[in-house]
């Protein structure tokens, strides 16, 4: 049941992270509020390996991938998740994000020769066509270019996501522990986030409220040291494309809470559009009847 535990604890955890990724979003400027969530999950993660004398330095070969797994999970894809937040509402950015089961199957083919079958294809078009009906009023018939800067940003910052979870796969494949792997590229996330923040001279803003403060909380500890980890583990068990599964679930979770906190509004196109990209992400892992219980094995096994 192990497998089952961390894919529960996955969808529940990033299921209510989107929300308070919105919670963030005004005063402080984006890059020092992802700042702050990685430099604070950077030092209780490390200070955890550290005083169960679990914290290891990995090998300078796989120091790119390390850096590789920083910038793609703990910098670059947030920035653009923020970035986004600030223009569409964050149950949607977690229906765009769920489309990292069909970025996944295609880095796996480009990175590690995995083979992409019809039923991806299908599952993007599928994906792809409940997106348009999601956003199509604001895009194609009122043409609102807020709405689509942010759909941009949430789908670069998916790209980034899947890239990390290459990084990802191979490090394990490598004999990293997510643990070692997460506390370090968080380690190295915080201080490239750091050199950005001084690039560009953007001014470093305390928290303004406990509001603001609580989300920091519970993204850097609850978000990202547990979230990471127990996803991340799950990619190093069952692979990154049944993982990636996990973010099916998500915009159920995500969409609740921004129809209670952020009054988002249903229409009948919305839902069907919704329906239709979760369905694109299931077909991925429909399987053979024959050969299903061989498929459910992998998510059940201790």
């Amino acid at each position: 049941m192990a497998n089952a535990a961390l894919f529960i604890a996955t969808v529940l955890i990033w299921g209510t992270t989107w929300i308070a990724i919105a919670m963030q979003v005004g005063p402080v400027p984006v890059l020092v509020s992802v700042f702050y969530r990685f430099g604070v999950a950077a030092v209780i993660l490390v200070a955890i390996l550290a005083v169960m004398r679990r914290l290891k330095l990995p090998a300078l070969r796989d120091q790119p991938f390390i850096l590789a797994q920083a910038l793609c999970l703990f910098s670059l894809n947030f920035i653009c998740f923020y970035n986004a937040a600030a223009s569409i509402p964050s149950g949607l950015i977690s229906v765009i994000f769920s489309l990292a089961t069909i970025y996944n199957a295609v880095n796996a083919r480009l990175f590690f020769g995995d083979r992409i079958t019809g039923r991806t294809l299908l599952a993007a078009a599928l994906g792809a066509t409940g997106l348009l009906l999601l956003f199509g009023q604001d895009v194609v018939v009122d043409f609102d270019m807020g709405t689509l800067k942010g759909i941009g940003l949430a789908a670069l910052g998916t790209l980034f996501f899947s890239l990390g979870n290459m990084a990802s796969r191979r490090n394990s494949a490598a004999g990293i522990s997510p643990l070692t792997a997460n506390a370090w590229g968080m380690t190295y996330g915080a201080i490239i986030l750091l050199f950005l923040i001084a690039v560009t001279k953007t001014p470093i803003v305390a928290p303004p409220d406990i509001t603001y403060l609580a989300a920091l909380i519970y993204l850097a500890a609850i978000g990202s040291v547990i979230g990471f980890t127990t996803y991340l583990m799950l990619v190093s068990r069952i692979g990154s494309s049944r993982a990636a599964y996990a973010t099916v679930l998500f915009p159920i979770v995500a969409l609740s809470l921004s129809t209670v906190f952020e009054g988002y509004h249903w229409s009948g196109l919305g839902l069907i559009g919704l329906a239709l990209t979760l369905l694109g992400n299931v077909v991925i892992f429909a399987r053979p009847l024959a050969r299903r219980p061989q498929a459910d094995a992998g998510l059940s096994a201790s």
